[in-house]
């Protein structure tokens, strides 16, 4: 009798502490799966795919570290697309959130995105804010 009190006990508190995570974690976690779904779809040159996964991580909330990462790569997908415009407003985004952010050695000597980056990084800042 006393065992099966013990294990009703532990069921309820590893209920609980599953509880204890609650939806925010649940979300995240939906966030975050879909960012990793737009960076595989990325890198397999599924660029609509990439964009829909991507915005769709950033419309559930990421964490700072994670809206740059989204934004990044959408950035890099428009630019391989063709669509300098929307690369430009996402690089801008990227920079909004993280000012300082340098793309790594092999990203910025990229010959698509790496100028375009660097035209961004290196705009005045808009006083009219």
């Amino acid at each position: 009798m006393k065992t099966m009190r013990n294990i009703m006990l532990i069921a309820l508190v590893g209920l609980l502490t599953g509880c204890a995570s609650g939806p925010t974690t649940l979300f995240e976690s939906k966030a975050n799966q879909a960012l990793s779904a737009g960076i595989d779809a990325y890198n397999e040159g599924k660029y609509p795919d990439a964009v829909k996964s991507l915005q769709s991580a950033l419309d559930q909330g990421l964490s700072v570290s994670d809206q740059v990462k989204a934004h990044k790569y959408l950035a890099f997908t428009h630019c391989v697309s063709g669509k300098e415009r929307l690369c430009r407003e996402e690089f801008r985004k990227v920079l909004d959130i993280n000012p300082n952010l340098e793309l790594e050695p092999a990203e910025v000597g990229h010959p698509i995105w790496g100028p375009v980056f660097r035209s961004v990084k290196t705009r005045k800042p808009d006083t009219k804010k």
